[in-house]
């Protein structure tokens, strides 16, 4: 991981264990523990027990607003697996070298220095425009967007063309750790909802699943939690499943 002088490695087991490569003053990336047990009593009996099972749920904050967004909108309308390879190879041909081993991902900079003929010989035509568009938009509002409180950064992120919502919420999630600010409604939360409590009958369309998933926690800190838990049912990489 990267933050503004400092590069990172970190163990990627249960314990989530930092270190720092090289020169840097910059703190270490958070990492949010979420506990079951901190849910409130609307969530339903046969979630709460598969979520229960499961424990205690660890996630590092991304400390870089320009990765969480560039993220978002590689995971955009393609399935998960995809989007993994395109960010790497993304990286390999064009990230920033860091002794901690792999490439960070490409600086704003960076990619709007890039020729289109970069991105398609990776594959990634179809993401040249968004991931320019906000580059520039990084470029000029970063600092700005840095500073501004999470519900106001997510509205301001979509005057970005091609960051919508989706994008918008999950990126904002990535950096504050907050899930209450993630795109609940989203086919990564529905599947896994449903398949630890098949027998509740989930609404099948994004709206209504929201409003349900809204109503199972009374304040933001339970629906974060929730949704954290609920996704890492799927595994590390449960938040990166294919998106509605």
């Amino acid at each position: 991981m990267r933050t503004a002088t400092s590069a990172w490695h970190v163990n990627a087991d249960p314990s989530l264990a930092i270190t720092r490569h090289g020169e840097g003053t910059d703190p270490a990336p958070h990492v949010d523990v979420y506990d079951p047990k901190s849910l409130g009593e609307n969530v339903p009996t046969v979630l709460r027990a598969v979520l229960d099972r499961q424990g205690l749920v660890r996630r590092l904050r991304n400390p870089d607003l320009w990765d969480a967004l560039a993220t978002g909108i590689i995971r955009q309308v393609i399935r998960a697996d995809q989007a993994r390879l395109m960010y790497h190879r993304f990286c390999d041909a064009h990230g920033t070298p860091t002794l901690a081993g792999p490439r960070a991902f490409p600086r704003a900079e960076t990619v709007l220095a890039l020729h289109e003929d970069d991105f398609a010989t990776l594959g990634m035509a179809f993401k040249r425009r968004p991931l320019l568009a906000a580059a520039e938009a990084f470029l000029a509002l970063g600092t700005k967007w840095s500073e501004l409180p999470p519900q106001d950064l997510v509205v301001e992120v979509q005057s970005v063309p091609r960051i919508g919502p989706w994008t918008a919420g999950a990126a904002a999630a990535d950096i504050t750790g907050d899930f209450s600010l993630y795109p609940y409604g989203d086919m990564a939360v529905r599947k896994y909802a449903t398949q630890a409590a098949p027998g509740l009958g989930w609404p099948n369309d994004e709206p209504t699943f929201a409003r349900w998933w809204r109503s199972f926690a009374t304040t933001s800190a339970e629906r974060s939690t929730l949704t954290v838990l609920t996704l890492a049912l799927g595994g590390p990489r449960g938040q990166d499943q294919p998106l509605s």
